[in-house]
This record gives structure tokens, sequence and C-alpha cells, in this order.
């Protein structure tokens, strides 16, 4: 299926690594001109270097995305290239690991920063040329935490559970301008921290070091969750469905949140 993404630039926030750098590399894939943007232009580089390999375009911004002056600079280095089309807000994260003893006021605050402000920022500066071209696509990065929050690190579920009822007001306000937004929902994914956690579990519990990642899976997954589908899910899924979100093909679609879970929240 050809998605229509030829000649769109992009802007993956968080796209120097995980999640963010799949989304990164699908887009260029479909045809797209990628801003892999990250505090760290080498890292954020090596991204680069691999979608220019493979064929594709993309170039480095960097930038605090918490910081309006540093946003300001960074929107007009990408506008050195071209008007934003799509805008794939992936930053974020939590502050580290609290739970309702240790949690305090401070950490909520630079966590609903780095995640809900952070996105905010980034999509009131590039809505008006959107709304003015008649076209744009802007992907909230969420997190199943937000609808299945767990005991621990109450700061991010609340941030990302923020960005779903941001999502919702801001596909509303901009609905009729042929400006789409919707969220995404990862749930258990595998990256190089979830992997390097798994494979630490599984030694624990006598799989060898150098098990093939299936057999760690299978071993210490049900420890993790309760995926229905029976493994995580991968970067490649994540990036395909924010792929399909950020093409002309998905132009009815707006407002929506989409789960990529693998069954886990019990319901549709």
């Amino acid at each position: 299926m050809d998605l229509h993404l030829d000649g769109k630039i992009a802007l993956v926030t968080g796209s120097s690594k995980g999640i963010g750098a799949g989304i990164a590399r699908a887009l260029a894939r479909e045809g797209a001109v990628v801003m892999v943007h990250g505090r760290d232009r080498q890292v954020a580089a090596s991204v680069v270097s691999q979608i220019v390999q493979d064929g594709g375009t993309a170039y480095v911004v960097t930038g605090d995305i918490t910081d309006e002056a540093e946003v300001d600079s960074l929107l007009a280095e990408v506008r050195g290239i071209g008007n934003i089309d799509i805008l794939v807000n992936n930053a974020g994260g939590s502050g580290g690991n609290s739970d309702w003893s240790s949690t305090e006021a401070g950490a909520w605050a630079s966590t609903y920063d780095a995640n809900v402000l952070a996105a905010m920022r980034m999509a009131k500066a590039v809505l008006p040329q959107m709304r003015h071209a008649g076209w744009g696509r802007i992907i909230n990065i969420s997190s199943l935490a937000a609808l299945m929050p767990p005991a621990g690190n109450p700061d991010y579920s609340a941030a990302k559970a923020a960005m779903l009822a941001m999502s919702a007001s801001m596909a509303k306000a901009v609905a009729a301008e042929g400006v789409t937004v919707n969220a995404v929902s990862p749930g258990t994914i595998r990256s190089e921290k979830l992997e390097r956690k798994f494979r630490e579990v599984a030694q624990q519990r006598g799989v060898a070091s150098e098990a093939p990642w299936e057999e760690v899976e299978a071993e210490v997954l049900p420890l993790f969750a309760e995926v229905p589908i029976g493994r995580v899910g991968t970067l490649e899924e994540i990036a395909d469905a924010v792929v399909f979100l950020a093409s002309p093909r998905s132009s009815y679609i707006t407002g929506s949140n989409l789960r990529l879970d693998g069954g886990m929240l019990p319901t549709i």
C-alpha cells in the first residue's frame, strides 16, 4: 500500500533511540523527510546515518523541548528544510522509580513538563502552519500506563493520561481544517532496556545468558504482564501504526487512542 508520504516533512521528538528511532526509520522508508531529534547530536546523527544508508532522507535537530527558547531554535532549524507536515511527540519518560511512599510534587511537575507540556509546546508551534496549509498530522505517544496505571511511578501514568485528554481536545479544535490528532499507547514493547531486564531475571531463574530471546521472553514475560498474545510488542509494530496515522490514508481517524498492547487491556 502506498501511504503517499513522499516528500512530507516529519519531526519525531526523542528519536535518537528506542521507539522514536524506530518511528523515524519507518517514516523515512515511506519517503518522508525525517528530522531526527535528541539532546545529543552525535547519538541522533547515528540514526540519520542509518536512514541515509538505507536510501532515506533525514537530518539531525537538537534541543531541550522543556525549554521555550530551545524549542524556538529547534523549529527554526527545521524550517530551514521546510514546513512540518507530521509531528510525532515521542519524547518524554519518567523521572525515575517512585511509589506512593516516596513520590514528590517536584517529580510530578518534571514528568508533566517532559511529557505533556513538551508535546503541547511543539504542537502549538506547528499547528498554525498546518491549519493554513489545510493538512497536518500530530501523533502523541502515550502509554498503556495511562489506562492501566500500576502502583509505581504514578507521575508517569498521570502524565500519559493527560496526553490522551490533550490529544482529544486538540483533535476537536482542528478537525475541520485538515489536521488530525491521535494518540498511540504502547504496552510491553521490546527495547534495549526491557531486554536487559528480562535477561537479568531469566538468568536468576536458570536461563543461560546467551539463550535465544524467545526462550527468555517465554520465561519472564508472565512475571511482568499478562499479555494474551503471549509475547512483547516490537518497535516495528509501533512504528508501522504511527506511520499509518501519519499518512493521508488515515484522514478520517482523529481524536483516537490506538492501543498496541497485545490485548492486555480487557476492553474495546
